[in-house]
C-alpha cells in the first residue's frame, strides 16, 4: 500500500474536461470529501454530444459549491488546445495537482474526424504538459483509455503488456499520451501517472456511449445493432468507482529519485481502472432493458426481441476488454465493486427524470 504523499486540502486543482462526465463528477466528489479546495475548471463545451448535458453538469457543480462556502470553484470556458490560455491559468493559479480529462473521445468519431483528435488529443496535451515544466507542479494525473491494448490477444490487459498496435487513431493519441508524459516525468522531473479507463458508464454520460444510444434508440422504436453478432465482451465501469480511483491516486504522486547516472528516474506510473469482470454485450443489454422498464422508462410490454439486430465487428473496435486491476488494488486497496445491475439501474432513473 502506498501512503499518501499530498493533501490536497487548501490546494488549488486544475480539473480539464471539467464539464465532461468524468471531470463533473470529479469536482463534485472533490468538492464534497476534500475541504477547503480550490478547483479550476477548463472545458471548450464541444458539442461532439448534446451540450444541454454539459450545462446540466455544471449547473450540478454549481449547486454543490454553494454547500462548500470553505472551497471555490471557477470555470473557465477554452480549449486545451489554446497555449495562451493554458500558459495564463498555470501562471495566475499557481496549480498543486492537474488532472487533464480534456479529450477527444470516441473510437468511431476519430475515423471520420481525425483533425480534433490531434488538437485535443496530442496539441492540447503537450500544452498541459509544457505548463507542467515552466509552473512545477505536486502531480499530474492524465487519462488514458483501454483502447492502447488494441487487439490485445493476451487478456486480461495488464500494464505491463506491450501496447505498440493501436486499431483506431483515438488509441494512438492516448498512447501518445503516455509516451510524451514519461518523456517530460524523465526530462524535467515531473511526477505523473495516467490512467487507462475501462468503458465508463453511469447517469449523465457520454450519448454517444452504447447503453446511452441504445436507450435512445429503443425509445424512438429504433433497432439497436449489437457489434460481432454480440459476441463482445466489456469491463464496463461505473462511474463513481472511476472517481474513487482518481482521487486516490491523485493523492500518491510517483516519488522523484535519482539514478546511478545522477539522471532523474521517471517519477511517472500508469494504472488499469476498470470492473475486473467483463461482461457479454447481450447480458448487458437484456439487463438494460430490465432496468429501464422497471425505471418507466421503457413500457412493461415493449417488444425487445424486435428492436434488436446482431451485426459483424465495425473497424476501429475489439472483441473484448478487461482490465487486471492487480497493481491499483495492490497500491491503493481499491476495486471498483459496483454492479452491472446497480449502475444501469441509477443511469435509468436519471434518464426518466432528465428527458421525461
Amino acid at each position: 500500500m502506498l501512503i499518501p504523499n499530498i493533501d490536497l486540502k487548501n490546494k488549488t486543482v486544475l480539473v480539464t474536461g471539467a464539464a465532461g462526465f468524468i471531470g463533473s463528477n470529479l469536482v463534485k466528489e472533490l468538492l464534497k470529501t476534500v475541504g477547503p479546495v480550490h478547483i479550476v475548471g477548463v472545458d471548450n463545451m464541444s458539442d461532439y454530444y448534446d451540450v444541454s448535458i454539459k450545462d446540466y453538469r455544471l449547473q450540478e457543480i454549481d449547486n454543490l459549491a454553494k454547500e462548500y462556502p470553505q472551497s471555490s470553484w471557477t470555470f473557465i470556458k477554452g480549449n486545451i488546445a489554446d497555449k495562451v490560455l493554458i500558459d495564463n491559468l498555470f501562471a495566475d493559479y499557481k496549480f498543486s495537482v492537474v488532472v487533464n480529462l480534456a479529450a477527444q473521445a470516441g473510437v468511431r468519431y476519430s475515423i471520420e474526424n481525425p483533425d480534433v483528435y490531434i488538437e485535443s488529443n496530442i496539441i492540447g496535451f503537450y500544452n498541459i504538459l509544457e505548463a507542467c515544466r515552466h509552473n512545477p507542479i505536486e502531480h499530474l494525473v492524465y487519462a488514458s483509455s483501454s483502447s492502447v491494448y488494441g487487439s490485445n490477444k493476451k487478456i486480461p490487459y495488464s500494464t505491463d503488456d506491450k501496447v505498440d498496435n493501436p486499431v483506431s487513431l483515438y488509441a494512438a493519441t492516448k498512447k501518445s499520451n503516455e509516451l510524451m508524459a514519461h518523456a517530460y516525468s524523465k526530462l524535467y522531473n515531473i511526477p505523473s501517472t495516467g490512467l487507462r479507463f475501462f468503458t465508463v458508464y453511469g447517469p449523465a454520460g457520454r450519448p454517444d456511449m452504447a447503453y446511452f444510444s441504445f436507450t435512445n434508440k429503443l425509445i424512438k422504436g429504433d433497432t439497436i445493432e449489437i457489434f460481432n453478432y454480440g459476441n463482445c465482451k466489456r469491463d464496463f465501469t461505473f462511474v463513481d468507482d472511476i472517481v474513487e480511483g482518481v482521487k486516490l491516486v491523485m493523492q500518491n504522486a510517483p516519488e522523484k529519485e535519482m539514478g546511478e547516472d545522477g539522471l532523474p528516474i521517471p517519477p511517472y506510473r500508469v494504472y488499469n481502472i476498470g470492473n475486473n469482470n467483463p461482461e457479454n454485450l447481450l447480458d448487458f443489454v437484456d439487463i438494460l432493458q430490465q432496468e429501464l422498464i422497471s425505471a418507466g422508462v421503457l413500457p412493461e410490454d415493449y417488444d425487445f426481441e424486435s428492436h434488436k439486430k446482431l451485426v459483424s465487428m465495425q473497424a476501429g473496435d475489439v472483441p473484448i476488454t478487461y482490465a487486471d486491476t492487480s497493481a491499483l488494488e495492490e497500491d491503493f486497496g481499491f476495486k471498483p465493486n459496483t454492479s452491472l445491475r446497480d449502475g444501469l439501474r441509477a443511469f435509468a432513473k436519471w434518464y426518466k427524470e432528465f428527458y421525461m
